[in-house]
């Protein structure tokens, strides 16, 4: 029930993945870019240097974070608790076992630190949605897009992109800035999340966004 060792594979390019059916622009003041669980626990599993998807992701989650930092953008990051109650962690360990143990495992890895501005959330199941005030800072900031950025793809990251959509609002999962087990389940992510419920973008596209704020329309 521990989680699997993650080999190095190739993180997969726009040419790899399904096309787009929604044509939803990413605007910058609609938005609020997410931060994953990016978390040591969940980082440990990954193998090598060379061709490390959490390491590319990583970067590239810097990256969109400055970016939302330099527009005002808000950025939230969830992590899970270390030491969870058997009641609080319900069926989850019943897959994984217990969960993070000890302090440390909780940290969001130091490249990725958050600032003091940022909205950090404690997050108890695969939906960033479930049982976190999520979707009540989304109205109160006003905003109805999500940008979704961490790890596992296939796991929490599609799960939160499945509500946002099924509660109109409105997920872009940035594919090469979110890392899985290997790349079949990050492709099965991308695919899904661009065919059923989520426009996929990749990170130099949405830093293009972030680059040309629009002027919000106040009705």
């Amino acid at each position: 029930m521990s989680l699997p060792v993650t080999p190095p594979y190739a993180v997969p390019t726009p040419e790899d993945h399904a096309a787009n059916r929604a044509v939803w622009e990413l605007d910058p003041n609609r938005a609020v870019v997410l931060v994953h669980d990016m978390q040591k626990h969940f980082l440990g599993v990954f193998s090598g240097e060379d061709g490390c998807p959490a390491r590319a992701a990583t970067e590239n989650i810097r990256r969109l974070v400055d970016a939302a930092d330099s527009t005002g953008t808000p950025v939230v990051f969830t992590a899970q608790p270390p030491n969870q109650d058997p009641g609080d962690r319900g069926l989850l360990t019943d897959f994984w076992g217990p969960g993070l143990q000890g302090g440390l495992s909780a940290e969001i890895v130091e490249p990725l630190a958050p600032a003091p501005h940022h909205t950090v959330l404690t997050k108890w199941r695969y939906n960033a949605f479930l049982w976190t005030p999520l979707a009540q800072h989304l109205a109160s900031w006003g905003r109805d897009q999500l940008v979704i950025t961490g790890v596992y793809a296939h796991i929490g990251c599609l799960l939160t992109a499945t509500h946002a959509f099924m509660h109109d609002v409105q997920p872009f999962l940035v594919g090469d800035a979110v890392a899985d087990f290997n790349r079949e389940d990050h492709l099965m992510a991308l695919n899904y999340a661009a065919k059923r419920c989520s426009v996929v973008h990749h990170t130099d596209h949405v830093l293009s966004c972030f680059r040309m704020p629009r002027v919000r329309v106040m009705q």
